[in-house]
């Protein structure tokens, strides 16, 4: 279960939240990107980056001269979001239109990894969420990458989730109003792959297990 905090607790929509850990964890997984805020110099940023868990922390990385690394890598307080958005609802009036959607709030501070080796692993470990069985073919980060890249992590020790997937309401003074009412589902759909002119390759990988349910299927 997620712990409740002053600062997690969702008051507005308070029917939408989740408090299972394993439906924040499966946000993160699928969105892979995070909205992370700073304040520079009293002038507030919220900037996406490529994220990824791993158990019950998340990654984020870049180069070392990255002004939002550098000032993570300080211990600021910043908050990350996560959202998917899974599709409109469509109402028979126009103020009871909606969406469908899971999001997620992360808060707390970043460290840094500094060990080359750990750092390595846990940057290897993204791509092979991505895309299965790929570090065994590709050359694997040299060290002069490896310090240039800096890696920083959040635990999720502090987190809240929101999940809107409910029917459509209306007012029953609208009920027999003559107009389709429903949802509009947007899908993400992932492949198929595409090679570069100059690939040289034997053979397409296959990356589909990554993506079961969203792997694109010819019909």
């Amino acid at each position: 279960m997620l712990s409740t905090t002053q600062r997690t607790e969702i008051r507005k929509g308070a029917h939408k939240a989740v408090t299972e850990t394993q439906t924040l964890y499966d946000i993160i997984d699928e969105s892979l990107v995070a909205h992370i805020a700073i304040g520079d110099n009293e002038q507030p940023f919220v900037i996406p980056m490529l994220a990824w868990r791993v158990a019950d922390k998340v990654y984020i990385h870049g180069a070392n001269n990255s002004r939002l690394m550098r000032n993570l890598k300080k211990g600021v307080s910043t908050c990350l979001t996560f959202t998917l958005f899974d599709g409109w609802v469509l109402a028979r009036s126009a103020f009871h239109h909606s969406a469908h959607y899971r999001s997620a709030v992360v808060l707390g501070h970043f460290t840094a990894i500094e060990d080359s080796g750990e750092k390595d692993r846990l940057l290897n470990h993204f791509i092979e969420q991505i895309a299965p069985g790929r570090t065994d073919e590709v050359r694997l980060s040299n060290q002069k990458e490896l310090d240039a890249t800096m890696l920083l992590e959040i635990p999720l020790t502090e987190a809240s989730v929101k999940v809107s997937n409910g029917k459509v309401k209306d007012d029953l003074s609208d009920m027999q109003q003559p107009v389709f009412a429903g949802y509009l589902p947007y899908r993400t759909v992932v492949g198929p792959l595409v090679a570069e002119e100059d690939s040289i390759h034997s053979s397409t990988p296959d990356y589909s297990n990554a993506y079961p349910q969203r792997w694109h299927h010819r019909s």
